[in-house]
């Protein structure tokens, strides 16, 4: 593999540009560099705008401390207050879906009447 390589030569490379080139009219060279000004252009601006900052954001996750000495009966208790609590923070959110599903079948309603 290496034997075929070696019979790639820069200075061949060079010779054979500058002679493609010779036979080009100017006017290919202008359109050329016009091309590749606004290929590069474009490259650049969505380089630029794929790089942005993320905010810092705090994730503070709170625990709650229990005595060693804490009984079941204690812990029963506070699992049946959080329990009631996660009730109420999964009703609020099963209507928030709920609500968020009517939108999306009221586009889709509409959607269908347009034929799409």
């Amino acid at each position: 593999m290496f034997a075929y390589l070696a019979r790639f030569s820069p200075l061949g490379a060079a010779r054979d540009l500058r002679l493609f080139m010779a036979r080009r009219p100017r006017h290919q060279f202008r359109f050329l560099l016009a091309a590749l000004a606004g290929t590069l252009a474009i490259l650049f601006v969505f380089s630029r705008d794929a790089h942005f900052e993320r905010p810092y954001k705090r994730n503070i996750i709170y625990v709650e401390q229990w005595p060693l000495t804490r009984t079941d009966e204690e812990v029963r208790a506070q699992q049946r207050i959080d329990a009631a609590k996660k009730a109420v923070e999964q009703a609020k959110l099963d209507k928030l879906q709920k609500a968020r599903q009517a939108e999306f079948k009221k586009i889709d309603d509409a959607l269908t009447r347009w034929g799409l």
